[in-house]
């Protein structure tokens, strides 16, 4: 996949205020803040570069105040990391295609995977199915 690559002026005029501070600085978002997103049919894409990442059928109440999903829609759609900042240890999640900050993955999630994909919803649009 071809990587996505802009300057920081670039992904600042592009993206909100908050949508850049999470992407491109690694930000949080506050906690039920963008979680409301239609339940039907359709795919979540990376604000940045427009990347599918999530199907869904995959998204499923956390009750962490963040869009949480079991898998992404493909293995090579999000890049894995270690973070350990905030004296946590924790796996960070990255779009592949323009490596914005997408959230974490915690090992607490639902079967089919047991994965909790735990996603600043600021940086995911919604595209519904058709």
């Amino acid at each position: 996949m071809e990587k996505v690559v802009k300057t920081e002026a670039e992904w600042r005029e592009q993206l909100s205020d908050l949508a850049f501070k999470v992407a491109r600085k690694h930000g949080t978002e506050r906690a039920g803040t963008h979680d409301n997103f239609p339940k039907v049919p359709g795919t979540f894409r990376c604000v940045a570069c427009d990347l599918p990442l999530f199907d869904a059928e995959t998204k499923f109440e956390s009750g962490t105040g963040w869009p949480s999903f079991y898998a992404p829609i493909s293995a090579d759609a999000v890049d894995e990391k270690a973070d350990n900042s905030w004296f946590m240890k924790r796996t960070e999640v990255l779009c592949a295609r323009c490596d914005s900050h997408l959230g974490h993955v915690f090992p607490d999630g639902p079967q089919p995977t047991g994965l909790r994909y735990c996603m600043n919803g600021v940086v995911l649009k919604f595209d519904p199915e058709n």
